[in-house]
């Protein structure tokens, strides 16, 4: 039976995709046919790595075919590979597995495009947006008017809200990046009206906040004012009455068949482990591909999490300056962070990451970036700017943060988010579904409530990677006609707004 992984001919770890005894026999496909074989000189936990060959201090340690970390003492053949003798090294993080750099760009070539075949019932708004849901959002401006804003939302089916920590005690650059999200968020077509609740006196007016959105949408938009009418119980009764009327006018609303073409697929990844970059990150690079080749837009974003693989997605770009504007996102947040006194790899991996096998940044960075499949990569986007229909393949410049990284991409304008992870996690968000999977099926069974789809097959088979494809795409369409994903039905909603600078 066969109880090991390597991805790469080059690599010189295995991966155990079950728990290993010591003196274990190691079984592992070679990419290139049969079988390879390594006895195991301890017990290696779940989905750790064992050395293929002997690793010398200072060697590089190789997985995905590239450099993940060096070793820090001489490891031997069986042997586990994790912190305690490999870490990652700025000397080696931009060559790839024979030390050769590789941060220079080329032009990828674009995928042949094929016919769209699929539809989902979508809302045609009048903007031109395809939503798949018919949310009336109840919009703090502040943190000082999200409590009263929740209590409207909950007063109301059919009304959404999250709470904003921002608005308010921000320099104008962090003001700024909080009224583009707010409008981004509001935009969305998943939204059908805006009620924008404000306390009166924070930083991001309500005038400022429904120019912001109207910039961006003609969508029905109504304000209050807590201030203005009487404090809070008075701004939740006369929000109550608005949000009545708009849910009422959204009633009538309905569903019509739209090409999965217009789409704007957000992916994203969180509590990692190592079956995330071996199972459900390539099944959803796979399922992206799908959706680029039917003239869909993709988006990955978590640009800490492109650290270290930043060479390979910049080798993808669609054009030089795409490739440069890859490179550029990972290397400004890495001055941001140093100008903290701080490094990419203070904090990451988390400590859940290490204790399901991922020993460096590198490492899980690969693993995240298999969620771009292998299209070329179109354009890269600041944070919660308007993204393009029918792009194909993106990048969004977000933090790593689940919360803020999947705010970010919905604000873009995603309606749908397909979210990996190995560990489980309940991550949502108000405004659009999180479709959450996972490869490891110990978390698949333990966090059942939370799991939208079990991708274990993606390693212990027996469907292939094409039909698990196929069962996903079916599953993509069926939240997007209304099917409730896990994290809706529990009314899961976190939400976070990432700031620039401390609040004044």
């Amino acid at each position: 039976m066969r109880n090991g992984v390597i991805i790469d001919e080059k690599d010189n770890v295995v991966v155990a995709i079950r728990q290993l005894e010591a003196g274990a026999d190691v079984a592992y496909p070679l990419p290139a046919g049969g079988e390879g074989h390594v006895v195991t000189k301890e017990a290696i936990p779940l989905f750790h790595k064992i050395a293929r060959t002997d690793i010398k201090k200072g060697d590089k340690v190789v997985k995905y075919g590239e450099y993940i970390g060096v070793a820090t003492r001489d490891i031997s053949q069986g042997e586990h590979v994790h912190t305690h003798n490999c870490e990652s090294s700025d000397e080696l993080k931009d060559t790839d597995a024979n030390g050769v750099g590789t941060v220079e760009t080329t032009t990828a070539a674009a995928p042949a495009r094929h016919e769209c075949t699929r539809t989902f019932r979508g809302y045609r708004r009048a903007d031109g947006q395809v939503g798949i849901r018919n949310h009336v959002l109840i919009l703090p401006t502040s943190i000082c008017a999200s409590d009263t804003s929740e209590r409207i939302a909950r007063a109301v089916a059919g009304c959404v809200s999250f709470h904003n920590q921002n608005g308010c005690s921000q320099v104008n650059v962090d003001q700024q990046l909080t009224l583009d999200t707010l409008a981004g968020l509001a935009a969305n077509p998943n939204v059908y009206a805006v009620l924008a609740v404000s306390l009166g006196c924070e930083g991001c007016q309500n005038d400022l906040v429904v120019d912001a959105i109207r910039k961006r949408t003609n969508k029905p938009i109504r304000s209050l004012v807590i201030q203005q009418v009487g404090g809070a119980i008075k701004a939740i009764e006369q929000g109550t009455r608005i949000a009545r009327e708009l849910v009422a006018e959204a009633a009538a609303c309905e569903r019509e068949d739209v090409p999965v073409s217009e789409l704007i697929f957000g992916t994203n990844c969180g509590g990692s482990d190592t079956s995330s970059g071996l199972g459900s990150n390539p099944l959803i690079g796979e399922v992206s591909d799908w959706l680029v080749g039917q003239g869909a837009t993709t988006v990955l974003c978590e640009t800490p999490e492109l650290f270290g693989g930043e060479h390979i997605l910049a080798r993808r770009a669609a054009s030089p300056e795409v490739g440069e504007q890859v490179l550029k996102i990972v290397r400004d947040y890495e001055k941001y962070v140093q100008g903290f006194g701080a490094e990419m790899r203070e904090g990451n991996p988390s400590p859940g990451n290490m204790a399901g096998g991922l020993t460096t940044l590198e490492e899980k960075s690969l693993g995240c970036i298999h969620k771009a499949g292998h299209s070329p990569i179109n354009a890269v986007y600041p944070y919660a700017a308007q993204l393009k229909s029918h792009e194909g393949l993106v990048i969004m410049d977000t933090p790593g943060n689940d919360p803020s990284s999947v705010g970010g991409i919905i604000a873009g304008g995603c309606q749908l988010v397909i979210f990996s992870t190995g560990l489980g996690t309940p991550t949502g968000n108000a405004i659009a579904p999180v479709l959450r999977i996972t490869a490891n099926g110990r978390t698949a069974q333990t966090m059942a409530d939370h799991i939208d789809f079990d991708a274990q097959a993606t390693i212990y088979g027996p469907e292939t990677m094409e039909e698990l494809r196929d069962q996903l795409i079916d599953k993509i369409i069926a939240v997007c006609n209304g099917e409730p994903t896990c994290a809706e039905a529990l009314g899961f909603t976190e939400t976070a707004l990432p700031h620039l600078c401390n609040y004044m």
